[in-house]
Order: C-alpha cells, then sequence, then structure tokens
C-alpha cells in the first residue's frame, strides 16, 4: 500500500521546519502531534511516519485531543474553500435535506452532551452510516467516546499523511 520512498516523504524529510509544520496542521492541528512528527524527521518509509503518527496520536493529552478535535468540521459542514474536508466528507454531498437536517440535529446534541465536535473517519461512509455512528456514540460515557474519537482521528491521520505522502515535491496537501 505504501511504499519505502514517496516524493512527499523526501519533501517532508527536507522541508524547512516552518513548512513541514504547516503541512502537519493540515493534518492534524495539534501541535503536540506535530512537534512529535518533526522530531524524528527523517523516515525512511511511509509506514515509519504512520507509525509515528499512531503513536503521537495515542500519546495525546486531553488538552492535545481537544486541539486536534477543534481542527475539524462537523460532519455535514465541510470547511469551506478545503478539497481535503469536502473529499473526506463526500458521503453527506448527496444526502437528502431531511438527512442533513437531521445530522445538524445530532451535531448539537453530540457537542452539547461531549462538548467537542462529533469526530469519524468519514472517508468511504455514506450519509447514514454516519448518522447511525453519530446515534450509537451519543450514548456513550465521555470516557468511551475520548477513546473513540482518539482511534478515529488516527485513522483520519494516516490518510491524510499517506495523500502528503505521496503528493510531488513542494506541493504538499492534505
Amino acid at each position: 500500500m505504501t511504499s519505502r520512498s514517496t516524493p512527499g516523504l523526501s519533501w517532508f524529510n527536507s522541508a524547512q521546519g516552518a513548512e513541514a509544520r504547516a503541512a502537519l496542521h493540515e493534518v492534524c492541528a495539534a501541535r503536540g502531534w506535530a512537534d512529535a512528527l518533526l522530531a524524528r524527521r527523517p523516515y525512511e518509509s511511509v509506514e515509519a511516519l504512520l507509525a509515528a503518527s499512531d503513536e503521537a496520536t495515542a500519546a495525546l493529552t486531553d488538552a492535545g485531543l481537544d486541539e486536534a478535535m477543534a481542527g475539524h468540521p462537523p460532519i455535514g459542514r465541510p470547511k469551506p474553500g478545503d478539497p481535503a474536508s469536502a473529499r473526506e466528507q463526500r458521503g453527506m454531498a448527496g444526502a437528502s435535506e431531511e438527512l442533513k437536517a437531521e445530522m445538524l440535529e445530532l451535531n448539537l446534541a453530540y457537542q452539547d452532551k461531549f462538548g467537542h465536535v462529533f469526530l469519524i473517519c468519514a472517508t468511504g461512509r455514506s450519509a447514514e452510516e454516519m448518522r447511525d455512528a453519530v446515534r450509537h456514540r451519543i450514548d456513550n460515557s465521555p470516557r468511551q467516546e475520548r477513546e473513540i474519537v482518539r482511534r478515529e482521528l488516527a485513522k483520519i491521520n494516516r490518510i491524510r499523511l499517506t495523500r502528503l505522502a505521496a503528493e510531488e515535491e513542494g506541493a504538499p496537501t492534505a
């Protein structure tokens, strides 16, 4: 699936700190996560980069997890002008107005209960699957939900880093 050396990985390994940090911020908004990945450069393979991401995501404090979630728009409302957000939430694009309204209501109820956005790896999921997931997860305890969020964040970070590693040199996009 991933290769040992890719144009984007070569770019990331050699990029100046500010450029590499900006690219990582497009992947995950948690500064601690980015710090951990930057500290381990250079990476000899995409697999090594993904493993470092998994470790950094697992090590996020509650504040770091909150910071990461703050970088994600609610399901059904992708960040305007952000192709990654639109691509990841493509399953909501064709949803009926009724389903979109239900998702908005569920998102608000979830945010009221947990104090943060409903985070799910939306890539490849239909609007109905995302609705069913929020319906199911809203009954979780806050601790259970944070652990699920951490796992979903790890999946999102892997997808975005894989895309970053595949980009042509000098033109990374999440």
